[in-house]
């Protein structure tokens, strides 16, 4: 049987979309709240807070790890949502 027809896969899958769905106004969110910072800062050396992410890594390490969470998985995830917000900012900032 191939995996399209798998009606419990196919079940999983719609739940997964459900669940993208969310991440997604999530992300919304969460940009806005990016975007108020970006409004805050005057310059282009203040994008990148080194410490900041540090804390946030070690956070989500000891929330994973309490959540029973892969914590390689949640870093990687945090790694390349950071990343991706850091150059998001980046280019906001130029047009300010």
């Amino acid at each position: 049987m191939s995996l399209k027809n798998n009606k419990r896969i196919i079940k999983i899958r719609r739940k997964l979309d459900v669940l993208d769905n969310r991440l997604l106004n999530i992300i919304k969110i969460r940009t806005g709240l990016v975007n108020k910072i970006l409004q805050n800062k005057t310059s282009k050396n203040q994008i990148v807070d080194n410490s900041r992410i540090k804390i946030i890594l070690r956070n989500i390490k000891k929330k994973s790890l309490r959540k029973k969470i892969d914590v390689k998985l949640t870093q990687r995830i945090w790694k390349q949502m950071i990343k991706a917000y850091i150059d998001f900012e980046y280019r906001k900032f130029k047009k300010k």
